[in-house]
C-alpha cells in the first residue's frame, strides 16, 4: 500500500503538471480547470465552502482562486437565499466556454493516456480509488470536533 500511495503521489504530481500545461493557452491551471468542472457538473450553485468540500480542498485555496476566475469574468457570485454571507459561484457564459475549450483539449488527451489500458483496469482502479477516498473522508470526519 505504500508503494501505491508514493506511486499516487507522483501520479498526482505528473498529472497537475500535463494539466496545467494542457489548459495554459485557455489561461487556466489544473486547479482553475478542476473548480470551473465543480462548478459546471454541480446540481445547483453552491458557496465556496461547499466546493472546497466537494474537492476535498481548503476553503481559503479554493476562495482565492475563485475570485481570480471572478475577476476574469469566468464565475460570478449570486445571493445565497439559504445565507446572507455565503454568496453561490456561478459559471458565467465565458467561464462556460473556456471549460467547453478545455474539455475539446481534453478529449484527445485523455484517449491518448487510456490508450493501450483495458477499460476493466480503469474501472478496478477508480473503484480502488474511490474507496481509499472515501475511508480518508471518513477518517477527516471523526477528526472534525463536534
Amino acid at each position: 500500500m505504500s508503494s501505491l500511495m508514493l506511486e499516487l503521489f507522483r501520479l498526482n504530481s505528473r498529472l497537475l503538471t500535463a494539466g496545467d500545461r494542457l489548459v495554459a493557452p485557455l489561461g487556466l491551471t489544473s486547479a482553475r480547470w478542476q473548480i470551473l468542472g465543480t462548478i459546471f457538473k454541480g446540481e445547483h450553485p453552491q458557496p465556496v465552502a461547499w466546493l472546497a468540500r466537494n474537492l476535498g480542498a481548503n476553503r481559503q485555496n479554493v476562495q482565492r482562486i475563485v475570485n481570480d476566475l471572478e475577476k476574469e469574468e469566468l464565475v460570478a457570485f449570486e445571493a445565497n437565499p439559504h445565507h446572507r454571507r455565503a454568496q453561490l459561484v456561478i459559471l458565467t457564459d465565458k467561464g462556460r466556454q473556456v471549460y467547453a475549450d478545455a474539455m475539446a483539449l481534453q478529449a484527445p488527451w485523455i484517449n491518448s493516456l487510456s490508450d493501450g489500458i483495458a477499460v476493466n483496469d480503469i474501472k478496478t482502479m477508480q473503484t480502488i480509488m474511490a474507496s481509499l477516498r472515501q475511508k480518508l473522508e471518513q477518517d477527516t470526519e471523526e477528526d472534525e470536533p463536534s
